[in-house]
């Protein structure tokens, strides 16, 4: 403890001097944003926020959102999208929680020059995000939240109604997610009887809810509904409640740091049955976690194989040339989308605005208009805030890598 005490007021007195002459470079700065005494042409600054998990179990795919949006930031800078503007990126870590991430849209929300946020990836933290960044007309778009109920409420199977106008996403949701899976399984793949686990959580719970009613729809039978913790990592008791009801298939709802241990684990049981999750899943750190036993796991994820797509061709060079220390991962091109479709719409918004905050209400109102061809295919909005396009891909472990089975335009029945 000795010590600490004289070390901290010296490093007080340091910092409150930085901060005083941080002070004064920000005064001149902020008169010659308005034009006083400038030529009136000064360029002014714009942050695109980012809340997502850069920490943690599921950092793999929250880190290759950051990139992706800083990506598609330095363009916009390079080419000067937006005259008079130049755009930073402003990272917030979630880890994945509900309570970091409402701390996250907290301080971005708390921020001025802040226009628009990318993130977040988690259906339960956006819950959190969402009414933080709404009072505040700062725009969201998620290139990875599946929830239906944050476009269209609580209600949104029988009472569809859009909660908050300034929540958007690039994916598509668990409305078609749950039911493309049951359709695989029970159309192509020829299985009938399958049982579902969660994770109690708003992703896993939504996923196999949807999945779970297709399913039936079509004539398959549920064997078994069982939960576990995302605490957890000991499946035993889980996997002894479904084996002697004899599945064919397990599907389950929630991501890989626990469904990789998981299907590891069904098969060391004996349950030698493929476990299907969705897009939570869908990361090569699944199969690490599954080990060699995952082979024949199923995934579903939004939209085509990024790889595969023409129109992601100069995404994925632009991204490897960037050198960025993690690759682009499950949500990547997602979020260039994402970060695309806002400043397609700051092109609107910001082209006569003195300042940022003014320009918030204009950018919500541009960006449900948006239309251009991205990385993952056509970019634009329903009216609930929604993409338009419903395409997904099954993908199949095999040779411990992802490997595409098919790609299918999703048609409500």
């Amino acid at each position: 403890m000795g010590g600490t005490v004289h070390q901290r007021s010296v490093v007080r007195v340091g910092a409150s001097l930085i901060v005083a002459s941080l002070a004064l470079t920000a005064c001149g700065s902020r008169s010659d944003d308005n034009g006083g005494g400038g030529s009136g042409d000064e360029t002014k600054t714009a942050k695109i926020g980012v809340i997502a998990p850069l920490s943690g179990d599921l950092s793999a795919l929250g880190l290759g959102i950051q990139h992706s949006v800083e990506l598609a930031v330095k363009q916009a800078n390079d080419s000067n999208a937006v005259p008079g503007w130049k755009f930073e990126v402003s990272a917030k870590d979630d880890e994945g929680k509900t309570d970091p991430a409402k701390n996250a849209a907290t301080a971005l929300a708390g921020d001025k020059d802040v226009i628009g946020v990318v993130g977040t990836l988690n259906t339960s933290t956006s819950l959190q995000v969402q009414p933080v960044l709404a009072p505040k007309n700062i725009v969201q778009v998620s290139p990875a939240n599946t929830g239906p109920a944050l476009t269209q409420g609580a209600d949104w199977q029988k009472s569809p109604k859009r909660p908050y106008p300034t929540y958007f996403r690039t994916c598509t949701t668990d409305a078609v997610q749950g039911p493309f899976a049951a359709r695989y399984l029970y159309n192509t793949a020829k299985i009938t009887k399958v049982a579902t686990i969660h994770d109690k959580k708003a992703y896993g719970q939504g996923l196999v809810g949807t999945f779970t009613d297709e399913f039936k729809k079509l004539g398959g039978t549920v064997t078994a509904a069982e939960t576990i913790t995302a605490d957890e990592s000991n499946y035993t008791a889980v996997v002894s409640a479904i084996k002697p009801s004899a599945p064919q298939a397990v599907y389950y709802g929630g991501e890989y740091p626990q469904a990789g241990p998981l299907s590891q684990q069904m098969k060391a049981a004996g349950l030698n049955v493929p476990l299907m999750g969705g897009d939570g899943i869908f990361d090569p750190k699944y199969i690490s976690l599954g080990g060699k036993s995952s082979t024949g796991d199923l995934a579903t994820s939004v939209g085509a194989p990024t790889d595969a797509l023409p129109s992601a061709k100069k995404f994925v060079e632009d991204y490897k040339a960037a050198n960025f220390p993690e690759p682009y991962a499950a949500y990547g091109g997602y979020s260039y989308d994402a970060a695309n479709a806002i400043i397609n719409a700051l092109k609107e918004s910001l082209k006569d605005a003195s300042d940022v905050e003014s320009a918030r209400p204009k950018t919500v109102e541009a960006l449900g208009k948006v239309s251009f061809d991205g990385v993952t295919g056509k970019v634009s909005f329903d009216q609930y805030g929604d993409t338009t396009s419903k395409v997904l891909t099954v993908y199949k472990v095999d040779a411990g890598k992802w490997a595409t089975v098919e790609t299918k335009d999703f048609v409500a029945n």
